[in-house]
C-alpha cells in the first residue's frame, strides 16, 4: 500500500528556555538557557514523525534578551530562504520567551511569504517536570502544516493557543500560560492534531508590508524610555547624545508625558530623532494628539503596540528611510 507523503516543515532554532537545561527537575534556579540544539529538541518528540517531514537549522543559540538586530536580520533571511523552497509547506521558529513577542512581530513585518510561520518557545527548561516545550513545539508543527493557517501572518503557538504576532504579550514571568492576547484575544486553538480558528488579524503583515530586509545588514539604534513621576528627561537627552536615531517613550496612562519629558522630547525631534509614544500599561490605545500635542512636539502615536513592539516597527521604518509623518502612517497600518 502506498503511503502519502508528509508535508515538509523547516524548524529554525535560536536557543532560549526551550533549549535550556537545569541542575534539578523541580527548580528554576540555576538553569541555563540555550544549551540544547534544535535537532535534539526534535528527536525528543517522536510523534512529530507522523506530522511532518522535518528539516532543521540552528540559526542562533542564545537567551532571547541577547538577540540583536544583526541576528534578527539573519533569522529573517533564513526564514525567507526556507519558505522560498517549493517543497516547504511551513516553518517553525523556536525562541526564548523573554523577547518572543518582539521576534514574532519583527518576522510578521519582514517575512515575504503567505506560507505559515509559527513562533514557539517554553516557560520551563526541558529538564523540568512537566516541561512545556515539547508540547508547544509539537503543536507549532501541527499549526504549520494546517491549510487553515495559510496567509494569517506570523503566529505564536503557546499553551495550545494560536495568537497573532502583533497581538501577543508575555503577561507573567513564570507561568506556562504567560502568553496571551489581552486586547484582541486569541485566534484559535491547536487541539490534538487539529487547528480550530475563529478569527484573523486585520492589520497588514508579511507579503503586504514594505519592509524588505534582504539588503539590510543592521538596524538603527532605537531605545525605550519609561515615564514616571518626577522624571526629568535626562534619559532622553543622554540617549540622543549617545546616537539613538529613534526613541519610544512609554508614558503613563495614555502615554502622557510630563513637562520635563516633553521638553526633552521636543529637543530630540528638532534634532531629527523620531519619538514614538506608547503606553506603559499592558493594554490600551494611544491616539494621535490624545492628552499630548503630537503635532507640536513632532511625535508619533503608537496605537496599540507595546513599547517593545513599537521599538521594532520604528527601527524598521527608520531603516527604510521613513520620516515622522510616514512613520505615523506605518503605525496606523501595521
Amino acid at each position: 500500500m502506498k503511503t502519502s507523503k508528509l508535508p515538509k516543515v523547516a524548524v529554525l532554532g535560536t536557543g532560549g528556555t526551550i533549549a535550556g537545561s537545569g541542575a534539578s527537575s523541580t527548580q528554576y534556579a540555576g538553569y541555563r538557557a540555550a544549551v540544547t540544539g534544535v535537532d535534539e529538541l526534535l528527536m525528543a518528540i517522536p510523534p512529530l514523525k507522523d506530522v511532518a517531514d522535518l528539516e532543521s537549522e540552528q540559526v542562533a543559540q542564545v537567551a532571547s534578551q541577547n538577540l540583536g538586530g544583526a541576528t534578527l536580520l539573519h533569522l529573517a533571511r533564513r526564514v525567507n530562504f526556507w519558505l522560498n523552497q517549493t517543497d516547504c509547506t511551513g516553518l517553525v521558529v523556536t525562541v526564548g520567551t523573554n523577547t518572543l513577542e518582539e521576534t514574532a512581530y519583527f518576522l510578521n513585518l519582514v517575512v515575504k511569504s503567505r506560507k505559515t510561520v509559527v513562533v514557539t518557545g517554553a516557560m520551563r527548561p526541558s529538564t523540568s517536570l512537566s516541561a512545556d516545550g515539547p508540547m508547544n513545539l509539537y503543536r507549532a508543527v501541527v499549526a504549520a502544516v494546517s491549510i487553515q493557517t495559510v496567509g494569517l501572518g506570523v503566529l505564536v503557538v503557546m499553551n495550545d493557543q494560536i495568537i497573532a504576532a502583533r497581538d501577543v504579550h508575555k503577561m507573567d514571568t513564570m507561568t506556562v500560560d504567560s502568553f496571551r492576547a489581552p486586547v484582541f484575544g486569541i485566534l484559535g486553538w491547536v487541539f490534538d492534531n487539529q487547528v480550530r480558528l475563529y478569527k484573523r488579524s486585520a492589520r497588514t503583515h508579511t507579503c503586504d508590508t514594505e519592509f524588505d530586509v534582504i539588503d539590510l545588514n543592521s538596524l538603527p539604534r532605537v531605545d525605550i524610555v519609561v515615564g514616571h513621576q518626577d522624571d526629568s528627561g535626562v534619559a532622553v537627552s543622554a540617549l540622543v547624545e549617545a546616537g539613538a536615531k529613534g526613541l519610544v517613550v512609554a508614558g503613563a496612562g495614555s502615554a502622557s508625558l510630563s513637562e520635563a519629558m516633553a521638553e526633552a522630547v521636543l529637543s530630540a525631534t528638532r534634532k531629527g530623532v523620531v519619538v514614538v509614544r506608547a503606553p506603559r500599561t499592558a493594554t490600551g490605545i494611544v491616539m494621535r494628539n490624545m492628552e499630548f500635542d503630537d503635532a507640536l512636539h513632532g511625535t508619533v502615536a503608537g496605537d496599540t503596540l507595546s513599547p517593545a513592539k513599537a521599538r521594532v516597527l520604528l527601527a524598521l521604518a527608520l531603516a527604510h528611510g521613513k520620516q515622522a509623518d510616514e512613520i505615523q502612517a506605518a503605525f496606523d497600518m501595521y
